[in-house]
């Protein structure tokens, strides 16, 4: 039975072959991910890196205060907007 902070799966479960030929399971930190558009992948801009500088900051500084801010890069927000307007149907008396 491993010991109770290895249970979680909060870290990675690695399965390492020792020098003495045993099998045996290493459990690793998971590795951190750059913050990415949802719509074309690029990397956004605004947001905070590293987990351990994301973890200092107030809930308003770690994305970007406009609509969309931290899921969609500035270039695809223009697009969806301008798509949304352009698809709006004004009416004129």
């Amino acid at each position: 039975m491993p010991r109770p902070m290895y249970r979680s799966r909060s870290l990675k479960r690695v399965k390492v072959r020792v020098p003495s030929g045993v099998s045996v399971i290493h459990y690793e930190r998971r590795k951190s991910f750059v913050p990415r558009c949802a719509r074309c992948g690029a990397i956004l801009g605004g947001v905070p890196r590293k987990p351990s500088e994301h973890r200092k900051l107030s809930k308003t500084m770690k994305r970007p205060e406009r609509i969309f801010g931290g899921v969609l890069c500035h270039k695809c927000l223009e697009e969806v907007l301008k798509e949304k307007i352009r698809s709006m149907s004004f009416v004129s008396s």
